[in-house]
């Protein structure tokens, strides 16, 4: 089925081994959000045409246009619930919508006084709950069943990223506010610090199977910090520079900076990807400190990436992220959905050095 509603489309056939797959009928403006199901290879996929698109992953990469539902403005962050049968979106129209693949029934679900930049389900020992993260300078948690939040937590600044992985939620803010939340007690900051980086933060991540919490923090001057949450381990604190290229070919000079658009973390080996602007994308481990896979180029920025539930596909989006303001958008410029079948070698942890 295709989303248009267009008789039998022709799916993606299968590419070669190590192709990465293009998905057909990608959105028709640039994709801000990624995110799979954790109950099956479907991955939903939030765009600036105000709409949220639904694709079904084949074991070969062949893809299919499931569904599709919008908003009342760009659509800014989506995610999955526990059970990954329903997607939540937030948007630039100051709301959160559920849909329900089941029904193909979509309802708001949460609001507020400014755009929603993200979304992120929390499942907690009572049940899942919504957190909404707003240029309001609110963070707002919601149980599904009531109309008004469960708690707003004020926010020291425009919430622009979060991440949660159970109990740890953590929220980057405009000028540099990193906050903290133990979600034992989700209204009150566990601790809040100023990002370890010197310039506008983009994103954090929460780690996944890793001994001590933490979070990798990306910002808008090529720079990735992998930061620990607990000070009896901070010093495994640190930071490195990716995303950069040399002025010219034999400057070495790594003098053109770019921003770091997503940090995704391997939902088995705990190793990450970054993706920038400059269109690249890493593989890396942050125990041994080591780069494990970088990929070719792509034509334009990448502005999201996700990992599906057992991290065999890296889902990757090519697309404008206004990195070069307005005069950037020209015609033409890629705006693509592409699937990398991933390698052991490339997502396994080295041994420590």
């Amino acid at each position: 089925m295709s989303f248009f509603g267009s008789a039998a489309t022709p799916t993606t056939t299968a590419a070669p081994a190590d192709k990465d797959i293009e998905v057909p009928e990608p959105p028709s403006d640039s994709i801000s959000s990624l995110a799979f199901s954790s109950a099956a290879d479907y991955l939903a996929v939030g765009s600036w045409d105000n709409n949220v698109r639904l694709y079904e992953v084949g074991a070969g990469g062949q893809t299919q246009g499931k569904a599709m539902y919008g908003h009342q403005g760009p659509v800014l962050s989506v995610c999955w619930n526990k059970d990954g049968n329903k997607v939540i979106s937030g948007g630039a129209d100051n709301a959160a919508r559920v849909f329900d693949i089941t029904n193909g029934q979509s309802t708001q679900v949460a609001q507020h006084d400014a755009p929603i930049k993200v979304v992120k389900w929390i499942d907690t020992p009572q049940g899942g709950i919504l957190a909404t993260g707003s240029w309001d300078k609110t963070l707002k948690y919601w149980d599904l069943r009531s109309a008004s939040p469960v708690a707003t937590v004020q926010l020291p600044e425009r919430c622009y990223t979060m991440d949660v992985q159970y109990p740890l939620l953590v929220v980057g803010t405009a000028e540099r506010h990193i906050q903290i939340y133990n979600l034992t007690n989700p209204s009150t900051p566990y601790k809040t610090i100023i990002s370890p980086l010197k310039w506008q933060t983009r994103v954090v991540t929460c780690f996944t199977n890793s001994t001590s919490s933490g979070f990798a923090v990306g910002s808008i001057e090529g720079r990735v910090a992998i930061q620990y949450v607990e000070d009896k381990d901070s010093t495994n604190n640190f930071s490195f520079k990716c995303h950069r290229r040399d002025q010219t070919p034999n400057a070495k000079d790594q003098s053109l900076v770019y921003a770091v658009n997503d940090i995704t973390f391997h939902p088995v080996h705990g190793t990450f990807s970054t993706c920038g602007s400059d269109g690249t994308i890493h593989f890396w481990d942050k125990d041994a400190r080591t780069r494990l896979k970088t990929f070719e180029a792509a034509p334009g920025p990448i502005c999201a990436t996700t990992f599906n539930r057992n991290g065999t596909i890296f889902a990757y989006a090519v697309s404008y992220d206004w990195s070069k303001g307005h005069s950037g958008m020209t015609p033409g410029h890629p705006n693509k959905l592409m699937l990398h079948a991933c390698k052991e070698e490339e997502v396994k942890r080295r041994p420590k050095k």
